[in-house]
């Protein structure tokens, strides 16, 4: 499986300490007019809603009737934590708890979640002890400085992305599942990124010192710490308009853009272009049909 998916299906993973499937489904055969497999949905109406992780059907029930105090235990938890507020957009039960999507307010911006132990023979929820998955949180404040930094750079990616789905019969996620079932750090509908290794783990410490650092002082930071450019690899994954097969002219073109671009951010980029369905139980896209360009190809921008 590509490095994107396997970054993306390890969060998905982590979510409940097991999803229900894999990264690729492999019943998404479609007829000639419609889908065969009833866990699909068209990608422009997917919000999250169907979005399920292991064992969650008793917790899920438990957290929906708790929302208020697993919503104010979330926010104080990132609050004295992280030091930094969030918005609850989500949450859905899991084995012996909730995991609980949220958004940053401000910068820096990223999307993730925590877990809020839930104890349903008890049927109560353990709100002083939520947690967060070893380095999922770090993960995404890194990916979120990184794009506050080179903001310009970011622009000139969003921008292409933005027109290249104008100029082809392609999309994106809808801004609802983003919000809603998407936990992958700095994210649009047409990417996320992620760090690779701890080769930018000073952003992180450098955060959680001092909150209130001006650009020129983050800029002047990354200059002084060398990091080589597959320390943040740009997951691009975009979806085809129409239930058609993905196209590989598309593809090709979106490669060949990207290779000869310049003025976007430094990393590693990896594309997939996906057909219409997405999994609504998973919120994962590819499947066996799904084209890519990716490890051990990496676009390498440096």
């Amino acid at each position: 499986m590509v490095r994107l998916l396997v970054v993306f299906a390890g969060i998905l993973l982590l979510l409940s300490g097991c999803n229900q499937q894999n990264g690729k489904n492999t019943n998404a055969t479609q007829g000639e007019n419609n889908k065969v497999d009833d866990t699909l949905v068209r990608v422009q109406d997917y919000t999250g809603e169907g979005y399920t992780l292991r064992n969650g059907n008793k917790s899920d029930k438990i957290a929906q009737e708790n929302k208020e105090a697993i919503t104010k235990a979330v926010e104080m938890f990132f609050l004295e934590k992280y030091k930094t507020e969030v918005m609850v957009h989500n949450m859905v039960g899991a084995a012996d708890g909730a995991t609980v999507f949220v958004e940053s307010v401000g910068e820096p911006h990223f999307y993730t979640y925590a877990i809020v132990p839930i104890d349903v023979d008890q049927k109560k929820v353990v709100s002083e002890n939520v947690w967060s998955q070893e380095g999922q949180v770090e993960n995404a404040i890194k990916t979120a400085l990184y794009a506050m930094i080179f903001h310009e750079e970011f622009s000139k990616l969003e921008k292409y992305l933005l027109d290249i789905v104008k100029d082809y019969a392609i999309t994106g996620i809808t801004e609802e599942a983003l919000r809603n079932v998407r936990a992958t750090g700095y994210s649009t509908p047409f990417y996320y990124s992620s760090t690779m290794g701890d080769s930018l783990d000073f952003l992180f410490e450098e955060y959680m010192n001092d909150q209130e650092i001006s650009i020129s002082e983050w800029k002047d930071l990354i200059e002084q710490n060398p990091y080589s450019p597959d320390s943040i690899l740009f997951s691009i994954s975009l979806y085809m308009e129409e239930n058609v097969e993905p196209d590989e002219k598309i593809l090709n073109q979106i490669v060949s853009d990207i290779e000869e671009m310049k003025g976007i951010p430094r990393g590693a980029y990896n594309i997939i272009l996906n057909d219409n369905w997405i999994n609504k139980t998973t919120a994962i896209g590819a499947k066996d049909n799904s084209i890519e360009h990716s490890y051990p190809n990496d676009i390498i921008k440096e």
